[in-house]
């Protein structure tokens, strides 16, 4: 038999690698090799061998044991050798544990038998700024494990084709037994045979093939409701990941970004919006039409409007996509000046300044500095 690697190298780590670093490392290659994910010949025996050193590296004791004696330590009396504790096989490896699992959805190892429901699924959509505000229908392909209706998920041609596990007795667990220099080693681990669901299927499902689960392909009508804002999810029951004994399928989540407009912008359920004046309207004040994201309006200009002065369109924001209540919008005055007169124009401006009472502000910004 060839010789083991050394466990630190199968996982890449140094030999002062901390737990979590041991920890980091192994999930890394667990996800790459994991035969599920991995279809190379070589995955599985890679995985084992990954699974086999975490399960020494990841105890205090045994690592320290490790240390002190090498593989020896953990080689069977006749000269066998096998992983720590009767750890190193795949199905020992929970692939949720890996990968994580989307709002809390994912396969739980405690409770083997039982249907476990699929994790939820995430799509991203990019509708525009008005889509938004007045709601949309948008067409949506996707692709999602469809639960048999013929077996109900079961994978079983018929309910007594679905037999108790021989092997593991129904616990979908099995007990394994290993000679140590330390005495017998005990370990529990997900049974191989029925893969830890704690039944066997003696006739597979003639419409699934056993799998439980048929590949759809399907068109889906995605209603956008309006008033929806940016980040804000959809949810479509059962279009998520498979669920497995029979579970239920997890729910599609469609998260909604918005495109930016080029004039409006959005906080909440309120508008912003900036215009140019011409500065003698915003001197004399006017009433000018003001476009919203539903109509266009009319609105008073005081006379003597400063730039950057903000007036209120009550109740012309966004309608609450659940209150139904309108935000505000707002308005931003940027007052133009002129950049070209002709003789009259000019003529009209000198004849003001002549007129004019009142001190200019740049005089009063020079008394104001000398003080």
């Amino acid at each position: 038999m060839a010789q083991k690697r050394d466990y630190y190298d199968v996982l890449g780590v140094s030999r002062s690698a901390s737990d979590d670093e041991i920890k980091k490392a192994y999930r890394k290659l667990a996800k790459k090799y994991h035969p599920d994910i991995n279809k190379a010949d070589d995955a599985e025996q890679k995985f084992k061998e990954v699974q086999e050193a975490y399960d020494v590296l990841k105890d205090k004791q045994t690592r320290a044991t490790y240390d002190q004696f090498g593989h020896a330590a953990f080689d069977s009396p006749g000269g066998q050798q096998g992983g720590f504790g009767g750890f190193s096989g795949f199905q020992d490896v929970d692939l949720g544990d890996i990968f994580g699992s989307f709002f809390g959805g994912g396969r739980s190892s405690r409770q083997p038998s039982g249907p476990i429901r699929g994790q939820n699924s995430l799509s991203r959509v990019k509708i525009s700024f008005m889509d938004a505000v007045n709601g949309r229908d948008i067409e949506l392909n996707i692709t999602y494990d469809e639960r048999c209706s013929n077996c109900k998920g079961s994978g079983a041609n018929t309910a007594a084709d679905i037999v108790t596990c021989s092997t593991c007795g129904g616990s979908g667990t099995v007990i394994s037994q290993q000679q140590t220099l330390f005495g017998t080693m005990q370990s529990q681990s997900t049974c191989r045979d029925c893969q830890g669901s704690g039944k066997q299927i003696k006739e597979k499902c003639h419409t699934c093939s056993g799998e439980g689960y048929n590949r759809t392909k399907t068109n889906l009508t995605v209603k956008i409701p309006a008033g929806i804002n940016q980040g804000q999810r959809i949810r479509i029951a059962g279009k998520g990941q498979r669920g497995y004994n029979g579970g239920e399928n997890g729910d599609l989540f469609i998260e909604i970004h918005i495109d930016p407009h080029e004039f409006f912008r959005r906080e909440n359920d309120n508008i912003y919006l900036t215009i140019p004046l011409d500065f003698v309207d915003a001197a004399l004040g006017s009433e000018i039409e003001i476009p919203t994201v539903y109509d266009t309006v009319k609105m008073k200009v005081p006379a003597g409007t400063q730039p950057g002065t903000t007036l209120r369109l009550k109740g012309k924001g966004i309608k609450g996509m659940k209150s139904g209540k309108a935000g505000d919008q707002f308005v931003k005055i940027e007052v133009e000046t002129p950049t070209s007169l002709n003789r009259k124009e000019k003529a009209a401006l000198e004849q003001f300044k002549k007129t004019s009472k009142k001190t200019s502000a740049y005089d009063k910004f020079k008394r104001r500095f000398k003080k």
